[in-house]
């Protein structure tokens, strides 16, 4: 039988690139229909603070960032080209605008497609990692060590100068 521990707040109120690191090999879980679907974490990409150009929050605080500068666990959905959801989980501690965008889950690749196979709109978005909210992250135990781990740049941020060579891709090798 497989150990599950869901991930609390504490998990993700730390470091953004230590959590980008630690969360895959983690399950990201949906309930749906009272029936659970699961997959593996294995590709994320880390935006933190408020110098990072890359990061939505560059900008500041508005309505659409405001959950980043929120609470270490909730949830951050946005639409992107008026179709596509994408998943990002806060990090860091409250007014730090941090978050980690989950780009792949075992066979599914792009945060699009996560979006849509887990059925993530924005109704979503603000609400926190958690049972109760039928979207969140357990540990079941897989082992990863940093020879698992690749880092590359992310991906789709030209636009944000020299913060778009940052290696703040982490994947599953």
């Amino acid at each position: 039988m497989v150990r599950r521990q869901i991930l609390f707040p504490e998990f993700f109120a730390r470091p953004t690139l230590k959590v980008a690191r630690d969360i895959l090999g983690k399950f990201l879980v949906r309930e749906i229909g009272g029936r659970e679907m699961a997959a593996m974490i294995t590709e994320v990409e880390a935006y933190a603070g408020p110098q990072d150009l890359a990061s939505h929050a560059s900008r500041g605080k508005t309505p659409r960032t405001e959950v980043m500068f929120g609470k270490a666990g909730n949830w951050y959905v946005y639409l992107i080209y008026g179709m596509h959801h994408c998943l990002n989980v806060v990090t860091e501690k409250e007014g730090y605008p941090a978050a980690i965008l989950v780009r792949g889950v075992e066979g599914v690749y792009g945060p699009g497609r996560v979006c849509k196979r887990f059925k993530i709109n924005l109704l979503q978005n603000k609400k926190p990692s958690a049972k109760k909210t039928k979207l969140w992250v357990e540990d079941r135990r897989i082992k990863i060590t940093p020879r698992d781990i690749s880092r590359g740049p992310r991906i789709g941020v030209d636009y944000a100068g020299k913060w778009k060579d940052k290696k703040w891709r982490f994947y599953l090798a």
